[in-house]
């Protein structure tokens, strides 16, 4: 049973998402600032956490920053959605991926399963291919489930979680702007190494797409 830190001083956000976690599965353990639970993670670390950003006592990026001290361990950013400023430098400080507030927790819990499969594969674990899991070539675009590397034409790409996410799926509907942040940056990495890069469409009122051709 991994164990998730949750870290947030919105104790609905605590009370909510912690309950959805263990309904999965996961031991979790929730902390209302980041003093208290660095406190917590000298003593034990957790198998990966969860950290809003804007908290009393101890912020989610001095939080990270120690953690990163000591520990690879995967962590997530819960974000305000005007925070794209705090999500380049924590991405830069060696967060794992963010997930915008208001939030969807099935998909929060997406991102916690993959970054979990990623850590065990990076440990040297066992981790069975599975048809979910195995390499994917679509085109010029080639994509490792299980290590969430990718490379286009040949070139490596470094991409969060959700861009991974966001980019293995043939078709992706938003009924929010939360996602465009995503999408934006994504389009950006894969222009770093292809100027041309359009294989991501953009369907008006509905969503996105790639398009292999």
């Amino acid at each position: 049973m991994s164990r998730i830190a949750l870290v947030d001083d919105d104790r609905n956000i605590l009370t909510s998402v912690s309950m959805t976690l263990e309904a999965e599965g996961f031991e979790v353990e929730t902390y209302n600032d980041g003093q208290a639970a660095y406190e917590a993670f000298s003593k034990r670390l957790p198998d990966m956490a969860v950290l809003d950003i804007k908290m009393p006592r101890m912020d989610g990026m001095d939080l990270l920053q120690r953690i990163r001290q000591k520990s690879a361990m995967p962590v997530i950013f819960l974000t305000s959605k005007d925070d794209e400023i705090d999500e380049v430098l924590g991405l830069r400080m060696g967060a794992d991926d963010y997930v915008k507030k208001p939030f969807s927790q099935r998909l929060l819990v997406e991102r916690i399963r993959a970054l979990l499969r990623r850590q065990e594969v990076l440990s040297g674990a066992d981790v069975p291919v599975t048809e979910e899991t195995k390499v994917m070539v679509r085109g010029q675009l080639t994509m490792d489930p299980l290590r969430h590397s990718v490379s286009w034409k040949g070139k490596d790409v470094s991409l969060t979680v959700t861009e991974f996410l966001l980019l293995q799926d043939d078709q992706v509907y938003v009924d929010d702007r939360t996602i465009d942040s995503h999408i934006k940056r994504l389009r950006k990495k894969m222009r770093s190494v292809d100027p041309e890069f359009s294989a991501i469409e953009t369907l008006y009122g509905i969503g996105y797409r790639y398009n292999e051709e």
